[in-house]
Formats: C-alpha cells, sequence, structure tokens
C-alpha cells in the first residue's frame, strides 16, 4: 500500500504518528501497519518535521569566502564592493559548482526550498545563467526560487533596469531591490514603485533587500506597504532585512506595522547576518541590527527567518542549518517562552513555506512527502540542540541519513554508558 512508512515519529504539534508515504504524496497518517509499506523507518521517539525552508539566500556568492580578499571591515559596504570585485573574475562554471556544493549541505540538512537572490548588474547575466542551470539540476529535491536582485540598485547601476527584465524573461521568478542603496530616497522610492509595477504586470512575487541600514529615515518599506496594497499585490510581497526598524522612532512605527500587516507584507530579517554587518559605526550603547520581529508578529504580520549568507564576502560562517539561524534569532529577539520558541521554529518551517508560497507543503494526506527526521524529542529541544538530521525524505524519496550523535561514557568508578546528546531524560 505503501512505498515508505515513518513509523512511530513525534510531530511538532505533539502527535505521534506513523506517516505513510506512495510516490511523492503523504497518502496516510496514523496508526499504519509495517507489512503494508515497502521499507519502514522506524523513528520513535524522534522529532518528524516538515522540511526546513530558507526564505532568503544569495547562492551566487556563496562558499566564496577570501576570494578575491576578506572584507577587512565586516561591513556591508565593503561586503558589497567586494562582490564587484568578485563579479569580474568569477565564472560560470565556478558559480554553478559552488552552488551545488551548498544545496549538498542544504539537503543534508533537510533544507530543502531555498529562495535567492541573483544579482542582474553584469551584462553577461553569469549569475542569472549559473543560478537557473543550478534549479534545473536540483528540482528533484531542492524547490529552488530565484529573485532578479539589480544587487548596485536598480537606478544607480546603468545596466541595472534593462538586465533585470532580461533576467525575468530567461526564467527568474521573483522581482528584488534595494532601494535603500540608490543615490537619493527619492530614488529608493521610485525603484520600488516600478519594480512594484513590474511584478504585477508579469504576475509576480516582490521580495526587495528594504532599509538594511542602521539609518532610522530610510522607510522604504513604507513605500513597499504602500504599493502592495495599491497594486492588489497582499500575500506576495516580502521586506527582507528591515533593520533601519530598529532604529526608528517609535511613534512611527505604532503607525508603519499596521500599514504592513494591512498590505500583507511579509518580513525576513536575517539575524546571523544582520547582527554582523549592523551597528559597525557605533561605539557604545551598539546597536545590533534586527527588526521588531516579536512586535511584528503581535500586528499579525507573517515572519520568517533567513539565512542570507554562508561564507562568502559580507558573511566568515555559516552552514546550512536552519536551526542555528533560528537559535541566533530567538536569542537577539529575547523569544526565550517557550510558545515563543516554538513559533521560532516554526518560523523557519511553515511561516518561511507561507512566504515562498510552497504548495503541498507540511505533513498531512495530500502533502508532498518530505520531511526530516530530528534526533529531538521536539520543536525547543531542536533548537537547544541543533541536533543530528537522522533522516531526509525529499519528494517521496530518503535522499540523506546521519548517524544520531551519542557519545560513549567509560568513566572511573562507574560503569560504561551511551548517552544521548543531552536530551531531556536521554
Amino acid at each position: 500500500m505503501f512505498d515508505l512508512i515513518v513509523k512511530g515519529g513525534t510531530l511538532p504539534d505533539g502527535r505521534v504518528a506513523d506517516i505513510g508515504i506512495t510516490g511523492a504524496r503523504v497518502t496516510a497518517i496514523g496508526n499504519l501497519q509495517e507489512a503494508d509499506a515497502g521499507e519502514v523507518i522506524d523513528v520513535s521517539g524522534d522529532l518528524v518535521s516538515p522540511p526546513f525552508v530558507d526564505p532568503h539566500f544569495h547562492l551566487d556568492a556563496t562558499l566564496s569566502y577570501g576570494t578575491p580578499r576578506v572584507n577587512a571591515s565586516g561591513t556591508l559596504l565593503e561586503g558589497i564592493g567586494l562582490w564587484g570585485e568578485l563579479k569580474e573574475i568569477v565564472t560560470q562554471e565556478e558559480m554553478v559548482s559552488r552552488a551545488l556544493e551548498y544545496c549538498d549541505w542544504a539537503a543534508s540538512m533537510g533544507l530543502l526550498a531555498i529562495r535567492s537572490h541573483v544579482d542582474t548588474c553584469d551584462d553577461r547575466l553569469l549569475g542569472v545563467a549559473a543560478m537557473l542551470e543550478v534549479r534545473d539540476k536540483v528540482k528533484g529535491y531542492i524547490d529552488l526560487q530565484l529573485v532578479a536582485f539589480p544587487q548596485d540598485g536598480f537606478y544607480r547601476d546603468p545596466t541595472a533596469r534593462d538586465n533585470t527584465m532580461r533576467a525575468l524573461d530567461m526564467g527568474v521568478d521573483v522581482v528584488g531591490g534595494i532601494p535603500h542603496f540608490e543615490r537619493t530616497m527619492a530614488d529608493g522610492a521610485a525603484s520600488v514603485r516600478e519594480l512594484c509595477e513590474l511584478a504585477a504586470a508579469r504576475g509576480l512575487p516582490v521580495d526587495m533587500h528594504c532599509d538594511e541600514t542602521d539609518d532610522p529615515h530610510s522607510r522604504h518599506i513604507e513605500t513597499l506597504a504602500y504599493e502592495a496594497q495599491r497594486l492588489g499585490l497582499q500575500g506576495r510581497v516580502a521586506g527582507s532585512h528591515l533593520t533601519s526598524m530598529h532604529s526608528m522612532d517609535n511613534y512611527y512605527v505604532s503607525k508603519l506595522l499596521p500599514l504592513m500587516a494591512e498590505a500583507g507584507v511579509a518580513a525576513i530579517p536575517n539575524p546571523l547576518i544582520n547582527i554582523m554587518l549592523q551597528g559597525r559605526h557605533d561605539t557604545f550603547p551598539k546597536r545590533r541590527g534586527l527588526t521588531r520581529v516579536k512586535e511584528m508578529q503581535a500586528q499579525g504580520i507573517t515572519v520568517g527567518w533567513g539565512q542570507d549568507c554562508v561564507l562568502d564576502p559580507w558573511y566568515s560562517l555559516g552552514t546550512a542549518d536552519m536551526l542555528d539561524v533560528a537559535f541566533m534569532g530567538l536569542h537577539v529577539a529575547q523569544m526565550s517562552h517557550p510558545d515563543e520558541m516554538r513559533r521560532c521554529f516554526d518560523m523557519v518551517t511553515t511561516q518561511n513555506a507561507r512566504i515562498l508560497g510552497l504548495e503541498g507543503y507540511g505533513l498531512h494526506v495530500g502533502a508532498q512527502a518530505s520531511l526530516v527526521v530530528l534526533d529531538a524529542g521536539d520543536p525547543v529541544e531542536a533548537l537547544r540542540l541543533r541536533p543530528a538530521r537522522l533522516a531526509v525524505v525529499s519528494k517521496g524519496r530518503v535522499i540523506a541519513k546521519t548517524p544520531r550523535q551519542d557519545a560513549s561514557l567509560a568513566l572511573p568508578g562507574r560503569p560504561a554508558t551511551i548517552r544521548r546528546r543531552h536530551r531531556q531524560g536521554g
């Protein structure tokens, strides 16, 4: 009856259930008979989750750290300049190779859906061609969305408008922008308007790097919310970073958040990168650059954690573990209550899937048969441990397995034991 049964797992909501998979779909959830399956994976006591989702990444730059040099100041602007130097010497083949290596990391960590921005400020559009090739190569196991991203400014760079159009014509999925990097606030607002009109005309989503600055007067998210509502783009628009919001006047924010909620604009903070890049001009007190996560959630705004960078001109660390991202996010956002921590787990799974508009996502009958088994008992424990991914299933196939991270102890005066990695009761 089933090609695969995932037996006895604990779902994120606390239920214990077997999951029956036929082909690439979940066809039953409940108490299933092992004899009815071609393959059974016993995951009793382990957390079974829908796969991790990253709504904000840069695959064209990933794993390039140190080429042609290191970002000495650690700032966003030096990173952009360094990326400009790298673009002059990189090849399409190198971009494809690095991106595929990262996708291997992602698959092993249960990260099976990624939205990646790809630079369109390059007449050759090497990055666009490379990422379209990668999207095709990984489509059997990772859902990859691409954002046409004019890194050097839609108006500021003389090639950006035409090249962004060309990228969309080539099959890029989402319209991006970077209004705070334009020459003036007026140009930034105009770029938001034109890019949203472009997305509306083409029936595409919008995801903009928006107000990634410590300047409290960078308020392009207001324009983005206005244009989303004016053009009927509710539910299809995301503002990424939004770091200026941490410095904004509280009265202004009390007006801004309801506008975002009315316009259906989602927010994508990237805690690892935001707290690394922001506040570099501060002495003390030093701002840490994370946007107002809990306040946005209280307004009903969809908020998801993004990873942004791994080993590239902006960030010298990283893996492909969205639990690392959520772990950092809950600390900086001070989301310490158990309900808030569970929400952080939700932010790297179902909330991010909502931002990407993923169809068939989740653990329910009829869903796409993609899931991850974690060496943890519940979502909070998963955040605390960032544990091994014991098994990863993508579209009905087991694509990765990792041994349990147990320790063999032989301590003086005590019998030898196997200690599970600080799991409660383990």
